[in-house]
């Protein structure tokens, strides 16, 4: 696996060496015992479509394993790098032992190879992947833009990935689980109150609605409860005002609430670290 672009100051040495070392031993590397290796302890994938995993598998039986895994010491024993999948369907086919890179990784590097792999070879389903982006960004500080030049992504498209992680936790199953796309959740974002949020996520999945057909329906609802809660409650955005809202979060990376009357108000911009705050403040006063 080949890196596009230069990553951040240690995590090129960390990544880009573990992974030009495994491509220089394509041909073999040494035999470890499957019996020797166990799971990477931070693989940030939760789940293993079991039938792409037999489908390599199948591959394994037929070709070998062509391409060795990434292993560091632990004790004995070796514990996995990179190469989980290729591990689990070697176990699948019954090999005793397959063909591996050792690496002296500490723990922090050991992390950070594995969310990157995954990441760049898309692994990950959208929630994973949110989750492996505010890790980098919480754990091992780094930006927004670092992590653009590390994996060829653009900063909005992280961005707008991180902000999943704003919706209800059940919300996030069913993307995890596939039963709502990426797209689908980026729409429900834009529904102010969790609750909602949640029972439109299991309308749009009852129905069977496209990503098109569920913005119309978030636009239709939040216009809905716009004027009910003028009626009967506090003020909430009329629909310019929530248009404006979906503008700026969309522009700004992040969750942005407006509140308050047409002759006074409050804007209110989340965000998540030190270089959240610095990189929302760097496009305000870009655009200013």
């Amino acid at each position: 696996m080949a890196i596009k672009r230069g990553l951040g100051k240690g995590l090129n040495a960390i990544i880009g060496g573990a992974m030009l070392e495994e491509e220089r031993h394509e041909s073999g590397g040494m035999e470890i015992p499957l019996e020797r290796l166990s799971a990477n302890p931070f693989q940030p994938r939760a789940e293993f479509d079991p039938d792409k995993l037999k489908e390599l598998a199948d591959s394994i039986r037929l070709h070998g394993v062509l391409q060795p895994i990434v292993v560091r010491r632990f004790g004995e024993d070796y514990q996995i790098i990179a190469g989980e999948r290729r591990w689990r369907a070697a176990q699948l086919v019954g090999l005793t032992a397959i063909p591996a890179v050792v690496r002296e990784l500490d723990d922090a590097g050991m992390i950070q190879v594995a969310l990157i792999e995954n990441l760049q070879r898309e692994d990950l389903n959208p929630i994973e992947e949110a989750a492996a982006y505010r890790k980098l960004m919480d754990e091992f500080d780094m930006t927004q833009e670092q992590l653009s030049a590390a994996l060829g992504k653009s900063r909005s498209a992280i961005a707008n990935a991180v902000r999943l992680l704003n919706l209800p936790d059940l919300v996030q199953a069913h993307v995890a689980q596939g039963r709502l796309s990426g797209g689908h959740a980026r729409c429900l974002l834009a529904v102010p109150d969790a609750d909602l949020q949640l029972r439109l996520a299991n309308e749009v999945i009852e129905r069977g609605l496209s990503v098109r057909q569920t913005e119309e329906l978030v636009k239709k609802i939040t216009r809905n409860v716009s004027r009910e809660t003028m009626e009967s409650g506090p003020r909430e955005p009329d629909p310019d005002v929530a248009a404006v809202m979906r503008y700026l979060s969309e522009r700004l990376g992040t969750k942005v609430k407006i509140t308050g009357s047409s002759g006074k108000g409050k804007l209110e911009i989340e965000y998540y670290s030190e270089d959240d705050l610095e990189r929302i403040l760097d496009i305000i006063l870009g655009v200013a």
